[in-house]
């Protein structure tokens, strides 16, 4: 029978303030070969993970043998779990569809682009995996040649397209929700916004009308967000400055300091990151200078509590999407190999979340603009760029 779910749902059923760094298992598919890849023995809780026997995927793995609806492989982006961002809400999809679905499931976190590779050949390899999830633009040379060599294989991606007719792939317009985000920076730095007090107290420089962009890696999609803030920007006030800058790294929170420390210096009051990892350095620039940032791909308010004073809203990027709906797809018997899906506002792929401690500081009037230029993209009155 056929589940269909509201993109919102995942939100509030896989929680955005989440699951944060439930650490999966770094060694390879090898390791535990399932039983959510947390340990030697399934779970890895003690000699038996938790009762689930010894050999995890198995027939003793979770106790469900031959009964379970799909046994996933995942293989996430080189930052790995804790990331409060992309990683973790492509592990809520994940979770979600545990929740919902008799699923196993094995994870594995790369430290570094090389192993992407291996990784995926060890799932398909082994021949247990049904589905094989890849997140990340940065998997796709080792995804093109992997999928060739085990056609029988299902694979899905995400922010990047395998043209092979064993791969599901999923791609999101991040510029559009950069756009609105770009939007709200320049409406709310003219403004004289000012939470907390004394040493706590964080306000808009009235001198300055500058705002920043710091991307991890300088690569085509992080361009995207680049891009789509630098127009938003444009399109609210064409007074307002933006600068941008990349750390040349997703897991870097020293480098994302600097650089946000830098534009916080010349007068900018806000600074959107996509960076990762490295955004938390961004959020801690934001903190020592009394100023205020954007977050992305989950609510940071809520996935880095203690900069939610600092974080007027996020760039919400809902991986946990796709990675769910191809669990289901596969389950259900609907796998689309060879398709391409994109998600943008429309779809309700990408959005804006305000802040869980300053979203209500923000004027009704300038969320009900953001809410307008939302629709005016949706109805294509308004073109936003894949470009800077």
């Amino acid at each position: 029978m056929s589940r269909n779910i509201d993109r919102r749902t995942i939100i509030k059923a896989a929680g955005i303030a989440g699951i944060g760094g439930l650490a999966g298992c770094t060694g390879g598919p090898s390791d535990g070969n399932g039983g959510n890849g947390n340990g030697d023995d399934g779970n890895g809780n003690g000699d038996d993970g938790n009762g689930n026997g010894d050999d995890g995927n198995g027939d003793d793995g979770n106790g469900n043998g031959d009964d379970i609806d799909a046994n996933i492989g995942m293989v996430y982006a080189e930052a790995g779990l804790g990331d409060n961002s992309f990683n973790d809400a492509a592990q809520r999809g994940l979770l979600a569809a545990d929740e919902d679905f008799n699923i196993e499931y094995n994870e594995v976190e790369p430290n570094d682009t090389s192993e992407f590779s291996q990784f995926q050949r060890q799932f398909a390899e082994d021949g247990s995996y049904d589905l094989i999830t890849c997140i990340g633009f940065a998997q796709e040379d080792a995804l093109t040649e992997n999928s060739a060599d085990y056609p029988d294989q299902q694979f899905m991606v995400v922010d990047t397209v395998v043209d092979s007719d064993n791969v599901a792939n999923y791609l999101f317009r991040e510029n559009e929700g950069s756009f609105l985000v770009g939007y709200l920076a320049a409406q709310l730095t003219q403004t004289d916004l000012s939470v907390g007090s004394g040493d706590d107290e964080r306000s808009m420089n009235t001198d300055e009308a500058l705002v920043g962009f710091v991307g991890g890696v300088d690569d085509t999609l992080i361009r995207t967000f680049q891009a789509g803030f630098e127009a938003g920007v444009e399109y609210a006030d064409g007074n307002v400055e933006s600068t941008s800058t990349y750390t040349g790294s997703f897991n870097d929170p020293s480098a994302g300091r600097e650089a946000a420390l830098s534009m916080y210096d010349d007068g900018a009051d806000i600074v959107y990151h996509a960076s990762g990892g490295t955004g938390v350095g961004v959020f801690q620039a934001a903190d020592d200078e009394g100023r205020f940032a954007i977050g992305v791909d989950s609510d940071q308010s809520l996935t880095e509590p203690d900069f939610a004073d600092v974080i007027l809203a996020s760039m919400v990027k809902l991986v946990e999407t796709p990675v769910y709906e191809s669990i289901q797809n596969t389950i259900e018997g609907s796998f689309q190999g060879g398709s391409t899906v994109t998600l943008g506002l429309e779809e309700e792929g990408v959005g804006v979340a305000y802040g869980d401690e300053l979203g209500d500081e923000i004027s009704q009037d300038i969320k009900d603009a953001v809410a307008s230029v939302r629709q005016e993209i949706i109805d294509g009155e308004v073109e936003v760029p894949t470009e800077p």
